[in-house]
């Protein structure tokens, strides 16, 4: 999955933490690399409950990993955007990938 701002793509990780982070955004989980996380405006759901926007989004549920509150996903909400369509070009590289790692010439 890209960084939802950017469209940067994570690459293969070194030991240890990852510096990408998960937040939610209009009810969906999305990732934010490192060079978008320094913005500050990362236009993120935010708690109902304390205001973090330290939120997970899982199974039709959004937690607060802040407070722990846990609500409902509003997935059937009319008012919410439609998916975001993949980057030109995706297929191609998965195709790439995994030629590479089942050993197709």
């Amino acid at each position: 999955m890209p960084c939802y701002r950017c469209g940067a793509r994570q690459t293969d990780p070194v030991r240890g933490a990852s510096p990408w982070q998960r937040g939610v955004r209009n009810e969906s989980q999305v990732l934010i690399c490192p060079d978008c996380q320094r913005l500050h405006d990362l236009d993120l759901d935010a708690c109902a409950t304390c205001g973090s926007t330290a939120l997970i989004c899982r199974l039709g549920e959004v937690e607060c990993r802040s407070c722990g509150d846990v609500r409902l996903a509003r997935s059937s909400d009319p008012l919410s955007p439609a998916p975001v369509a993949p980057p030109p070009g995706l297929s191609a590289e998965v195709e790439a990938a995994l030629n590479r790692v089942l050993g197709r010439a």
